[in-house]
């Protein structure tokens, strides 16, 4: 039964998209019918397309490259998020001081944190270039890891669990901290946990939605810029 599976996916071109889509349509659903945000559908759908490959005992590199399209559609995906950032373009320039200076220090403190995890762990500069560049969006943080000597497959695994980590606590940490401004919530969200923060970001509110979608940016651009610098403090 599993030849004549892997037989049938090796015959049709775009079965990595259809599983891609239908996994995640199922975590949507369940995320619907559940109304809980652990179940997120990032999450899920990773899960279920890992058991589907694991019960059928298909090769990931197969997968990967019947996925591709859907890989390639991360980057205009993340350019899209400058729409909603546009409408609030006004409130960008009042800000934009402060914006930035709030997305450099939790760059700073993205990339200070991995360098903690690597002293305390004392993981190889290898583990160190795949995990620094873990709350930039996979578009950015592979190409990154894969400069620096990382497992860029890797990398993008702790760039997915960072953000559905953020999105699942960005709501409980404003609250904590007592942080009520929309500007300074969605500048974290984006700066800490990516796209999959900002997509929980845009539930927020518009505002929060613009400034996390500016995040993802800028803290992509600092990132690419400052991991070659931290990369040297481990040898």
């Amino acid at each position: 039964m599993t030849e004549l599976l892997n037989d049938f996916l090796t015959g049709s071109v775009a079965w990595g998209v259809l599983l891609t889509l239908a996994a995640f349509g199922l975590g949507v659903l369940i995320n619907r019918v559940t109304g809980k945000a652990i179940f997120n559908p990032l999450l899920l759908g990773s899960i279920f397309v890992i058991i589907f490959l694991s019960v059928c005992n298909i090769p990931y590199g197969d997968y990967k490259t019947s996925a591709a399209p859907v890989s390639y559609l991360l980057l205009p995906a993340t350019v899209a998020l400058a729409i909603p950032l546009y409408e609030k373009l006004d409130l960008l320039k009042k800000n934009a001081p402060a914006i930035i200076a709030g997305i450099s220090v939790g760059t700073l403190v993205s990339l200070g944190s991995a360098f903690a995890l690597a002293l305390a762990m004392d993981l190889t500069q290898e583990q160190y270039a795949t995990l620094l560049p873990k709350s930039v969006t996979t578009a950015i943080s592979m190409d990154v890891a894969a400069e620096l000597g990382g497992i860029a497959a890797l990398t993008g695994a702790i760039v997915i669990v960072t953000g559905i980590v953020g999105a699942l606590l960005a709501e409980t940490v404003c609250k904590l901290f007592h942080i009520t401004d929309p500007i300074a919530k969605g500048v974290g969200i984006g700066t800490a946990a990516h796209a999959v923060g900002t997509s929980k970001a845009l539930q927020m509110g518009d505002v929060e939605g613009a400034m996390s979608g500016l995040s993802i940016a800028v803290a992509g651009v600092l990132t690419a810029v400052l991991c070659p610098v931290f990369v040297g403090f481990v040898h």
